[in-house]
Formats: structure tokens, sequence, C-alpha cells
């Protein structure tokens, strides 16, 4: 299971940046194309925060939906495969979103 790692690394990330201030909340992006699984990370989340900055904090995970381009015919499309082809039937095709996995915010508690 990869995504144990990945959660790993996504705690090590937020709390290198949050510079010893407790995390309260951090919100992921995770493409549905990514071949990441959104549930094994909220499962590992807590475990792998404790003991660190990240220790009870909230994890929202946004699942973006994958989408295309057509290199013939120039449409936009929901692609939910990465090998999904366009309307028209052309494979000549670019990937736009539904890949990625980004920490898009984490929330500090204030400090007294």
């Amino acid at each position: 299971m990869h995504e144990l790692s990945i959660t790993r690394n996504i705690v090590a990330i937020v709390g290198e940046a949050a510079a010893g201030r407790r995390v309260s909340r951090v919100t992921l992006d995770l493409g549905r194309l990514s071949g990441v699984m959104a549930d094994a990370i909220e499962f590992c989340f807590p475990i792998v925060a404790e003991g660190t900055a990240l220790a009870g904090a909230a994890l929202h995970i946004n699942l973006i939906d994958g989408r295309a381009k057509c290199r013939d015919c120039d449409a936009e499309f929901f692609a939910d495969t990465l090998f999904t082809s366009c309307p028209c039937g052309s494979r000549e095709t670019v990937r736009l979103a539904g890949e990625e996995l980004l920490v898009k915010t984490m929330e500090l508690e204030e400090t007294v």
C-alpha cells in the first residue's frame, strides 16, 4: 500500500511548513486518475500524524475529476480513466486534470 508512504510524506511536508505550530486542518486536492486511494489516505492520516504537529488535525480531501482535451477537435471532456478517448473518437488527447495530489491548504492553531 503506497498510500502509507504518501501519507508520511504529506505529514512531513505539512509539519515542516508549520514550523512547530500546531496544525488543525489539512486540505488535499486528489485526482481521481492519480492512482491514490482517498480512503486509504484517510485511514493512514491519524496514525501517521500521531505524535506530530498534525496530531488530531482534520483531513479534508477534494476529489478532482479527470478532464482531457482533444488534440484533433479541440474539445474538452470528462475522462474517467487515463485512456478515455474523445467523444469524436480520437485518442490524441492531453489530460488537463485528475492526476494531481496537492496539499492545498493547512490551518494552524493560534499561538498565545
